[in-house]
């Protein structure tokens, strides 16, 4: 498979195998998104700066963690590649640790928040060794940029439609406040242990075949010195930092924004969040085909457009006047389903770029590129999600001491409802700008048309 294209009869079960890959940790980082930020400062009762502080240490470890494992999976040796082990050994791990972070424990301040910072470590190792491994795949399955890119669409696909699935159990069980949060973890952490799973059984005919990476050791400095010196790598790297900062703090302020700001009545509101995820996941499909026919930048160049739009419209949305009538509500979904449409660029633009920039290093080590990208993205997230933690305590955001929901509703001062707004709007539309101006220079000419 690594000199040949995926043969036709065999390209759909790859698609629907590889798109299940995606739905555990996709699912995870979507209810880890919406709602991690609301669990601790409502049903767990944290301030908003421990709160902030714990989403810290979720994505820095998370980062420091994936250099590692990406070079131990480049690294192992199986009869079904060096991949397949590594999922199939964090899945059960992954289901587990998931459905734990969403429970409540006796205890103080201080216990509590240990409580969750051990959780935390022990999920996102999990995830680590479900998703990093999963994600280098995409490169060694097929040289055909086609495929790649479809692979990618399939990816996520997958993801959108297991995060749309969290956020209908959510969208059910959150009314019970603290126990919903348990009752939702548990549910969705059987279906990432499950999928995964079956992710692992489809894909291992496929990943027997596929490239396998270079058994050279390298030592950290190196690895630094490799990625810096490949242009393509770097260009991809700082879109995929750029983009993916503005849609995970989109997703961290998003219930937030809709009842603190918009006032959008709490039983609603999770409901509120579904049409992103409908839109993202159309999305993937309008930009996978405009990738593939008339090249990745322009589809970037018109998602990114659109991206921008809707956070400037979310900055200046005014507060619904009458408790959230039908008529108020269909302009609120339409921005929300813009803003899906414009952000799924986030979820398919960057993966698909990144193969060509690893196809330009001759050992083509996809592990160590794939890891030190999203060790970059998640580094910076997590430091950027302290400040963002930070904003809010300084603003006089008021944290919830206990709450019948998701979130309720709390007359929050001038300067916090701002800071919001910022960090729906303005913010993220900053960063997509400079992600397009990162991408100004990529040598996309005819790259949808490459075939192997």
């Amino acid at each position: 498979m690594n000199k040949t294209t995926v043969p036709g009869g065999s390209r759909q079960r790859l698609m629907l195998a590889y798109g299940m890959g995606d739905a555990g940790t996709g699912l995870a980082a979507t209810q880890l998104g919406f709602y991690l930020f609301p669990f601790f400062t409502c049903a767990a009762g944290l301030p908003a700066f421990i709160a902030g502080s714990l989403l810290t240490v979720i994505k820095v470890w998370d980062a420091i963690n994936d250099p590692l494992i990406g070079w131990m999976s480049d690294h192992t040796q199986s009869r079904w590649g060096p991949r397949i082990p590594w999922m199939l050994g964090a899945a059960l791990p992954l289901g587990i640790s998931l459905a734990a972070m969403w429970w409540v424990p006796e205890g103080d301040l201080t216990q509590r928040t240990l409580y969750y910072v051990v959780m935390a470590i022990l999920l996102m190792s999990a995830y680590t060794s479900v998703n990093l491994p999963y994600a280098a795949l995409s490169t060694e399955l097929t040289p055909d940029t086609s495929i790649r890119t479809r692979l990618n669409a399939a990816r996520f696909t997958g993801s959108i439609l297991a995060g749309l699935s969290g956020l209908i159990v959510a969208s059910l069980v959150l009314s019970d406040g603290a126990e919903g949060y348990l009752r939702m973890g548990r549910i969705t952490g059987t279906i990432a242990a499950v999928a995964t799973l079956a992710c692992c059984w489809g894909l291992a005919p496929f990943a027997k075949r596929a490239q396998r990476p270079s058994n050279q050791s390298e030592p950290p400095l190196e690895q630094f010195k490799r990625i810096r010196s490949n242009p393509r790598f770097l260009m991809v790297l700082g879109l995929y930092l750029l983009l993916w900062f503005g849609l995970q703090l989109m997703q961290v302020v998003a219930l937030i924004w809709l009842v603190q700001v918009v006032h959008v009545p709490p039983n609603l509101s999770t409901w509120i969040l579904l049409p992103f995820q409908l839109s993202a996941l159309a999305g993937l499909q309008i930009w996978s085909l405009l990738s593939n026919r008339k090249g990745r930048l322009i589809a970037l160049r018109w998602g990114g457009s659109l991206w921008i739009l809707a956070c400037l419209l979310s900055m200046a949305f005014p507060p619904l006047q009458h408790g959230g009538s039908g008529a108020e509500l269909i302009p609120l979904i339409g921005l929300i389903m813009l803003v899906g449409l414009g952000a799924s660029t986030a979820y398919l633009i960057p993966w698909s770029l990144l193969p060509d920039a690893i196809d330009a290093d001759p050992t083509h080590p996809a592990g160590l590129y794939t890891a030190w990208m999203v060790f970059g993205q998640k580094l910076i997230i997590g430091v950027s999600m302290s400040v963002f933690s930070v904003l809010l305590s300084l603003t006089g955001y008021i944290s919830s001491e206990a709450c019948s929901g998701a979130m309720d509703f709390i007359e929050q001062p001038a300067m916090a409802l701002l800071a919001i707004r910022m960090s729906m709007g303005l913010i993220p539309a900053i960063l997509v700008m400079f992600g397009l101006l990162v991408m100004r220079s990529w040598p996309d000419r005819g790259a949808h048309l490459q075939r192997a």
